[in-house]
């Protein structure tokens, strides 16, 4: 067993990054749920605080601004990358240091970790995993469900690099009559605006929840199972106060 940190979305605040790093325990495994670049100042900069850090005890995943700049998909971002953290970019996917999604156990618990989350429908259409184990897995072969972006921002068909919180990700899996198989952490969206502590939700997600404003992460019961949202929002100028989210006592899944 271990220490786990999870870092959720960067979007390129290398200052942030390095103070978040600053403050994390020796030996700790970091799982960063993707998003490093675009939006801040310094998304060079934190590609190159990363790149030496891959493999071992830091487990980088892709977020949907990491993958609008590997072969074959369509740049969205008006400032894009400079041609040097591209190469970066798709080297690291090339060669397996940035993958989908990744799980780990701790407590009795499984929790499946990726950018957006999995939704309900998208869990479907892998199969219907039982462990978070296995749907990571599948999830790291790349399944073309992974690149879809959804019709709108409520669509729970979009991939888990791009399902919103609350309105795709959380309420199908409520309205679930079934087991919910695993727990999820996850970035890219949160169903709080923590720069000003207002909440994006309403009904069952609001009254499910909680948040610790302080850290900038969310916490929704769902079906027995916690999912856990890590985004602290950064935006242009990035959040005076976050933490990464740390766990004791867990464990990587890693494939059989």
């Amino acid at each position: 067993m271990a220490e786990i940190a999870v870092i959720g979305d960067v979007g390129g605040h290398a200052d942030q990054l390095r103070q978040a790093l600053r403050g994390l325990p020796p030996e700790v495994i970091v799982i960063q749920v993707g998003d490093l670049v675009d939006r801040g100042p310094d998304s060079l900069g934190v590609l190159d605080e990363v790149a030496p850090l891959l493999g071992g005890r830091w487990v980088q995943l892709a977020g949907n601004h990491e993958a609008q700049y590997l072969p074959g998909a369509t740049a969205f971002w008006n400032e894009p990358l400079p041609a040097r953290g591209v190469e970066m970019l798709r080297t690291w996917w090339a060669d397996g240091r940035m993958r989908v999604a990744a799980a780990i156990t701790t407590g009795g618990d499984e929790y499946l970790l990726t950018h957006a989350g999995l939704t309900l429908a998208a869990w479907r259409r892998l199969g219907e995993p039982a462990s978070a184990a296995q749907a990571a897995e599948l999830l790291n072969e790349r399944p073309e469900l992974i690149w879809d972006m959804g019709a709108h921002a409520r669509d729970e068909s979009a991939g888990p690099l791009w399902a919103e919180s609350g309105a795709a990700l959380h309420e199908p899996w409520m309205r679930y009559g079934g087991i919910v198989p695993f727990g999820q952490i996850h970035g890219h969206s949160t169903v709080v605006d923590f720069k000003h502590e207002r909440w994006r939700c309403d009904g069952r997600v609001r009254q499910r929840t909680t948040v610790d404003w302080e850290a900038r992460h969310v916490r929704v019961r769902v079906g027995g199972r916690l999912f856990v949202g890590v985004d602290p929002g950064h935006g242009r100028e990035g959040a005076e106060r976050w933490r990464p989210l740390l766990i004791e006592g867990a464990e990587v899944q890693e494939p059989a």
